[in-house]
């Protein structure tokens, strides 16, 4: 018995069914709700196992693009990003002249322009995480009820990596700034190490290691006993 040949005009099938793998996500999702519902250390194990299991179903991954979970190797990724971006500006003087900028421009003695500048890194870190189509990033546990953990550890990292880099490679004291022009130069990094290290962030997908999240350390713990 032959093949029946596709009809002119029509798409050829991807054989997945999206009503299954919607089933499917669904289904990981009211399992990680119920993890979170479990006291008892073996009913939470074993309901570990069955979210592992749904992981692995095929077609499961097809339709999952999402980063739910903040991890150390989040957060060790956001530190080799922010390096990268960071060490080519280590070495410019228009770095300085930038900062100079930011402290001659000044309204009624506050520094408008470098904070503005401050201003705009978390804007665009925050539009780059959340508001972009590159990961659909999730919320977990954030901060206070409203801020979230990945923006904080994302501006954090980057803010440190900026500051050690300045101090190791002898920039941010040369030709005696003032304090507030050593910021200037050290924001200025920041601008580069904070794209940098919110692309190495989400750009891989979820990643493995400890969750760094109120319920993942939890979690952690539970599995220590």
């Amino acid at each position: 018995m032959s093949e029946r040949e596709p009809q002119p005009g029509s798409e050829p099938s991807s054989g997945r069914d999206p009503s299954s793998e919607a089933d499917l996500e669904r289904l990981v999702e009211e399992l990680e709700e119920l993890e979170e519902l479990v006291d008892h250390p073996a009913e939470r194990e074993q309901v570990r196992r069955a979210i592992h299991t749904a992981h692995h179903v095929p077609g499961l991954h097809a339709v999952e693009n999402g980063i739910k979970r903040y991890t150390t190797r989040d957060m060790a990724e956001a530190f080799v990003g922010s390096i990268l971006l960071s060490l080519p500006l280590l070495v410019e003087d228009g770095v300085f002249e930038i900062a100079e900028h930011f402290v001659e421009f000044a309204v009624a003695g506050m520094p408008v322009f470098l904070i503005a500048n401050v201003l705009f890194i978390g804007l665009f870190t925050t539009a780059l995480l959340y508001w972009t189509d590159i990961r659909d990033v999730g919320v977990t546990d954030p901060l206070f009820g409203f801020v979230p953990r990945r923006l904080v550890g994302v501006l954090g990292i980057s803010l440190l990596t900026a500051t050690g880099l300045m101090i190791m490679w002898g920039r941010i004291f040369e030709a005696e700034p003032t304090t507030v022009e050593a910021f200037g130069r050290i924001t200025v990094i920041w601008t580069a190490g904070a794209f940098g290290a919110a692309l190495g962030d989400i750009l891989p997908g979820e990643s493995e290691g400890v969750d760094v999240t109120r319920a993942g350390l939890e979690g952690l713990r539970d599995d220590e006993r």
